[in-house]
């Protein structure tokens, strides 16, 4: 009985770590893809917009 006990702890954490990926994998693209498409869109449009305007510097 004592391999049973050594072996439970690996297969455990294997089965953890392969619902883990799955989860990860269904969760990309999907519904959301688009959201967060756009929002990261906007985010790097402002970060453009911020860096190409002119400051005001002399005075």
């Amino acid at each position: 009985m004592e391999y049973v006990s050594a072996l439970v702890p690996p297969v455990v954490m294997a089965v953890f770590f392969i619902g883990l990926i799955v989860t990860i994998v269904k969760t990309q693209g999907g519904a959301n893809k688009a959201k967060e498409d756009a929002a990261v869109d906007a985010v790097l449009a402002r970060a453009e917009h911020t860096r190409q305007t002119p400051r005001d510097t002399e005075v």
